[in-house]
């Protein structure tokens, strides 16, 4: 079983401000991330991230997320189980993300 580290909401705001060297995956479906996307990320679909996952760098923290937390609580296990240990769950996902008012990119 694998520990997931998650990241609030704030936090993740905080490193995006202050320009930390992150990479920011949204595993949500085409049609969810058509309704808007954390400005920053790169979209993955969850269901192709067995065949890039060789791709994720291992230098720099991954942030994974969904709409609530839940799909992207699976990618980080799944990254981890595949030797990838800087991945970071964002709790309560893009639906966090836009309750405490921070931006959506259309």
């Amino acid at each position: 079983m694998f520990d997931i580290r998650e990241i609030e909401v704030d936090e993740l705001q905080r490193l995006i401000t202050t320009g930390e060297e992150i990479i920011l995956l949204d595993v949500r479906t085409p049609a969810e991330v058509a309704q808007g996307i954390i400005p920053g990320a790169t979209h993955l679909p969850l269901h192709l991230l067995p065949l890039q996952i060789q791709q994720l760098t291992r230098d720099k923290p991954v942030v994974f997320y969904c709409r609530t937390g839940a799909r992207s609580a699976q990618a980080c296990a799944f990254a981890q189980h595949h030797g990838s240990d800087n991945v970071i769950n964002l709790r309560g996902g893009i639906v966090a993300w836009a309750r405490n008012g921070y931006q959506i990119a259309d």
